[in-house]
């Protein structure tokens, strides 16, 4: 225990923290709660642990509806033409792409939001501003005279989910121990990741349940609305803000610095980047490839399906992150690419067979991997910024280097998201000049390779000797 942790504690609890003895947890107004240490076993087992699993619980139900309106415009947008609705296929890719380009952006902002005001208080305000693009939503898509400029800014106001995940993680990862990081955070991304699966699942089925030959598209984002109430509340009332949750501007800039952060935003890029990107396009892909699956009622069960790409990526998120936990993220996270590249060459050599059903498992196998290789690339995170602290800075306290894991978690989610915005486009630039997606997957391959070699190259040739070790 070192003098900088003492004094952060505060003198009321420095014999305590001196002795080794349980910090008592001071419940403040306004649901703060103060001398919160979960790397004391006494205070995480006698309190911590389940105070932890109740915010957890909550965070990923506001996150998983982030996620859900994040991606409501990449289900939607392949029904607009049976609403009657006439854009053009890059009118439609911008449609798909926007909300992951501002849900990006805004991960940035949202990192400091925690810090700032708390927890518990910004999932309630995050949640609260969902309701701006599901009943935006609602309103633009009920008429097909529209114009693509408000449908655009109404797509755009869909980021506040993707902002969500930053502040969400950021928030977690001050609950737990190190030691239980890897699953925590695994189990809040696989949470809120889930919210496109289900957003997948049940919009092509919900639009056509009530209407008979056509789609009631409103209903895409009005059926979120009493959920996202549900959230807020549930936020309001069971969570809780940590007054040692600290992080600064001064703490970004620091991660900034740091040349692991850029290394980290390469393969989150990768893994992350390509399961939303993918997400979000899997749907339309689907209608391209195959459209013999034209007539409304097949439409929507083939579309469906597409739920379950996200639906596997999001399970297999957490048992990324917990394997990492006991073999060490750079070696799953190389595995992850090194799949992710052989099943994506498979898909492309297939694609002349035109079998919906060798292309839909094959598809489910690249979620499956990325999914994968999320969990792992963001075990690594904390681990990679806690090492080269404290290398560089042999003082640093704990609550030192966890703020600049903080930061650093943050500022890479907010990176990798824009392989959402980035997957698209590539898919779409690559139509518009090949009249083909296969160029695009091939680039695809060809960034998963150089990401494994990276990966290799950093945290694994030198491991032992560069101290970064079980990375």
């Amino acid at each position: 225990m070192t003098a900088e942790r003492t004094a952060e504690i505060g003198t009321a609890d420095a014999a305590a923290a001196r002795t080794g003895g349980t910090l008592t947890l001071d419940h403040r107004p306004g649901r703060w709660i103060a001398n919160w240490d979960a790397e004391n076993k006494e205070q995480w087992e006698s309190a911590g642990r389940s105070i932890a699993r109740r915010n957890l619980n909550w965070s990923i139900f506001a996150e998983f509806l982030g996620f859900v309106v994040w991606q409501l415009w990449s289900i939607v947008v392949v029904q607009l033409p049976s609403a009657g609705f006439k854009f053009s296929t890059n009118e439609i890719f911008w449609l798909i792409s926007i909300p992951s380009l501002v849900g990006a952006t805004l991960r940035i902002p949202y990192t400091f939001m925690v810090p700032r005001f708390g927890g518990r208080n910004w999932t309630i305000v995050s949640a609260l501003l969902l309701l701006l693009p599901s009943i935006g939503l609602a309103l633009c898509v009920a008429n097909p005279a529209t114009p693509f400029g408000v449908m655009l800014f109404v797509a755009a106001l869909a980021g506040f989910g993707g902002g969500n995940f930053a502040s969400s993680m950021a928030n977690i990862t001050f609950f737990y121990p190190a030691r239980e990081k890897g699953w925590a955070l695994g189990l809040n991304a696989a949470g809120g990741n889930l919210g496109a699966a289900v957003a997948q699942l049940a919009v092509p089925i919900a639009i056509t349940l009530l209407a008979a030959g056509t789609v009631n598209l409103p209903v895409a984002g009005l059926m979120w609305v009493p959920l996202i109430l549900l959230a807020a509340f549930g936020a309001w009332k069971y969570m809780d803000n940590l007054t040692s949750a600290k992080g600064d501007v001064a703490g970004s800039l620091a991660a900034l610095k740091e040349p692991h952060l850029w290394i980290m935003a390469l393969l989150y890029i990768g893994t992350f980047g390509s399961f939303i990107g993918f997400a979000g396009v899997f749907p339309k892909l689907i209608k391209d490839y195959f459209p013999a699956f034209s007539s409304i009622s097949v439409g929507a069960v083939a579309l469906s399906l597409a739920f379950l790409g996200p639906l596997v990526g999001s399970l297999a998120r957490p048992y990324g992150g917990r394997l990492a936990d006991r073999n060490g993220g750079a070696r799953m996270t190389v595995t992850a690419f090194a799949a992710m590249a052989v099943i994506t060459l498979t898909m492309i050599w297939t694609l002349p067979l035109k079998n919906f059903w060798l292309f839909l498992v094959l598809f489910l196998l690249l979620f499956t991997a990325s999914g994968f290789g999320n969990g792992a690339t963001y075990r690594m995170i904390p681990v990679i910024f806690a090492t080269s602290s404290r290398a560089a800075r042999s003082g640093a306290s704990t609550v030192a280097t966890q703020r600049l894991a903080s930061s650093a978690l943050g500022l890479i989610s907010a990176i990798g998201a824009y392989g959402g915005f980035v997957i698209p486009q590539v898919l779409n630039a690559s139509n518009t000049a090949s009249g083909s997606y296969t160029p695009a997957f091939y680039g695809f391959v060809g960034a998963y390779v150089l990401m494994l070699a990276v990966c290799w190259f950093f945290y694994i040739r030198n491991a032992n000797r560069n101290a970064m070790g079980h990375v």
